[in-house]
Parts: structure tokens; sequence; C-alpha cells
């Protein structure tokens, strides 16, 4: 894809509806992807990316550890933006922190405003994007036809029956991350992948194919799962490669962690964490 170091002054406007998907992957501090669904993501000048803060979360301790990111906006027409930025600093106060808390979302919010603003520099963007439904609707109906082939046969469940709907949703969107040779995240629609059981995603090359195919494998990836109602699940896994399932070639991600990002209150799924008994106050 073709890079650009500047945002198209024409296409910012389009970024600042709260109506839109806005992802941002970071790195954790054992250098493994993550993603975090963040729709006040938006450009304050076509090189710096500001994004509001109203909960807590891994995305927001990872950047200070590690800048590197990778982001994507989609708008409700189908349009998208990519690229990669590095987290600077941030703000608790100032004329940007004062413009996200008045926006209807948050100034109207009876439970939570925005306390934080973070500011990114932007390394690279592709320009704007269209989202190829044609090789989607492709991927999707391959993926579909060959994913009970690629079944692990373990009888331990990882994904709850609700994260297992999710994936395989028909209107539900799908991304994954996974960190390039450069030290940055990638980030990548996959609105084809579905759960061939509680413990395995997969996924056709039919759309997205040429990134999808860079992906090495044996390395960790992340994939972010989101339905229209703003319901969303995070799994990570190992990508396996590619195998061929029914006669299809899919690729495969056994999964081997879970996290709900969805506020109030944020925290792993799977593995299961200890809840430890209070016994001094």
């Amino acid at each position: 894809m073709k890079s650009f170091e500047r945002f198209d002054i024409h296409d910012m406007k389009e970024f600042e509806p709260e109506a839109k998907v806005g992802l941002i992957a970071t790195i954790n501090p054992e250098g493994l992807p993550h993603i975090t669904l963040i729709t006040a993501l938006q450009a304050k000048t076509p090189s710096q990316i500001i994004w509001a803060q109203f909960s807590e979360g891994m995305s927001k301790k990872n950047v200070r550890a590690n800048p590197r990111t990778a982001f994507l906006i989609m708008t409700l027409d189908k349009a998208l933006w990519r690229g990669k930025a590095t987290w600077k600093s941030s703000a608790r106060e100032g004329e940007d922190y004062e413009m996200f808390n008045g926006k209807p979302m948050f100034r109207y919010n009876s439970y939570f405003g925005i306390h934080t603003v973070h500011y990114m520099d932007l390394v690279e963007t592709y320009g704007r994007e269209g989202l190829p439904l044609a090789h989607i609707a492709a991927a999707s109906l391959l993926t579909m036809a060959a994913r009970s082939g690629a079944r692990t046969g373990a009888e331990s469940p990882i994904l709850k029956p609700w994260g297992e709907a999710l994936f395989n949703g028909l209107s539900s969107l799908k991304f994954i991350a996974w960190v390039g040779e450069d030290g940055f995240p990638n980030l990548t629609p996959l609105l084809q992948c579905r759960a061939s059981d509680s413990r395995r995603l997969v996924f056709s090359t039919a759309a997205y194919g040429r990134e999808l195919k860079a992906i090495k494998e044996g390395s960790p990836v992340a994939v972010f799962g989101l339905t229209m109602d703003m319901e969303d699940i995070l799994i990570r896994g190992i990508f396996t490669g590619f195998g061929r399932y029914r006669g299809i070639r899919l690729g495969a991600i056994d999964i081997g962690w879970v996290y709900n990002s969805m506020p109030p209150t944020p925290g792993q799924i799977y593995p299961e964490v200890k809840v430890e008994r209070v016994v001094s106050f």
C-alpha cells in the first residue's frame, strides 16, 4: 500500500463523528498485540491524532510503556483510514479536553466523562480505503463452508457461547493485529473470520490476502470482535499457519487468552483469574 506522512485535510472532518469505529492496536509489556475500541479517535492536525479516555484499560498502560501503535477508523459509509502512530503525551485539561467533554456522547452522560486526552504523532497512513465487500463476501462464504473441518476436538471450551456466537455473527465486525518487523502493530479488517469451535478462529484470505499472508506461522495475534450494538470481545492466540479444511485453504488461530474490554469493568476472562477472598480491611 502507498503510504503518506499526513492526512488529507479534506478527510479529517470525517473522523470527528462519534458514530464510527475507532481502533488502536498497542503492544503490551510482553511484546504481544492488543486492540482497543476508541470511538473518540480523530485527527487534530494532518500529522497529529488525538483520542479521549473515559475508562481504564490495558491500552492506556501499553502506550506509555511502548508508544508504537496502529490505528483504524471506519465511518458509517464503510470508508476506512489506517496507519501507524507514536504516542507522545496526555493532558487532563485544555481546549481538547473541553472539546471532547462537550460532545453529546459525554456531555449528557450521567455516569462518566472524558478525564484524559492522548496525543499521537502520525508515522504513516494509507489514505482513504473502501471495504472490498465482494471479496469479503466470498471470503466469508469460504470460511463458513470449511470452518467445521478445522474443529480442534478438544473438550474443554475457552470461548463462552456468547463469544463464539459473536465471532460467527453475520453482521459482526472483526479485526486482527500482529507485531511487524518494524516493531509497530499491524491492524487489518478480518470480517470473514469465524469460530470453528470455542478454541479456534479461522479465516479465508480471499479478502485482504496480501496482508494476511504476511503473518508468520507461530506469531501471536489479537482478534477484536464487535457487534453493531457495540458489544465486543478480544482474543489473543497463536497463528498456526494455513491449511486445507474440506478442501478450502484457511488460516487458523488457536485461542489462548480472552479479554472483556467493555466498560465499566474491563478484565481477563480466560485463563480465569482466581478471585481472592478479602480477609482484612
